[in-house]
């Protein structure tokens, strides 16, 4: 799939959950702090979104992490239960979300027919108003509310767990 069909695949789904949304273009990232120099004038928080597999290969987890928080693997593996985390790989990311990297994001979920991929969200972004992801490119950022975001997570049906 191309850029720009990933990105409309992504816009369809949320204009049918009439769920607003405004895109940000730029050139391709593939970390945060590549991106940190294009969200300047973007508000809402910024992420740091991981695509992590238990230590058996049976459990897939979206973390979802404010961009400045470490990535605590052992805590949250503890909180969740789930054995020794570890990064799966690019094949998996495919599989299971029809990502690559430097392209995670919870839009991905849209690709998780079978809703295989449990998402794991910091509790504190709870907080935040508006909310910031790649729409499963690297070359633009969407803001939505968070609200709206937790609607999106309804709609993809895969289970959310709050740390």
């Amino acid at each position: 799939m191309s850029e720009n069909d990933k990105k409309e695949q992504v816009y369809r789904f949320l204009e049918n959950l009439e769920i607003q949304y405004t895109a940000h273009h730029h050139p391709p990232v593939y970390t945060v702090e590549d991106a940190e120099k294009y969200w300047k004038e973007i508000e809402g928080a910024h992420t740091k979104n991981l695509f992590l597999r238990n230590n058996k290969g049976n459990r897939h987890f979206l973390v979802i992490l404010e961009k400045s928080q470490a990535a605590d693997l052992g805590s949250i593996s503890e909180k969740l239960g789930a054995g020794k985390l570890s990064f799966a790989s690019e094949k998996r990311l495919g599989k299971y979300l029809g990502l690559e990297t430097g392209a995670v994001s919870p839009f991905g979920l849209i690709n998780d027919e079978e809703t295989q991929v449990e998402v794991v969200i910091d509790k504190s972004l709870k907080k935040t108003e508006k909310i910031n992801f790649h729409p499963n490119h690297n070359t633009a950022t969407l803001t939505i509310t968070y609200q709206d975001f937790e609607r999106f997570l309804e709609a993809c049906g895969n289970d959310v767990h709050y740390i």
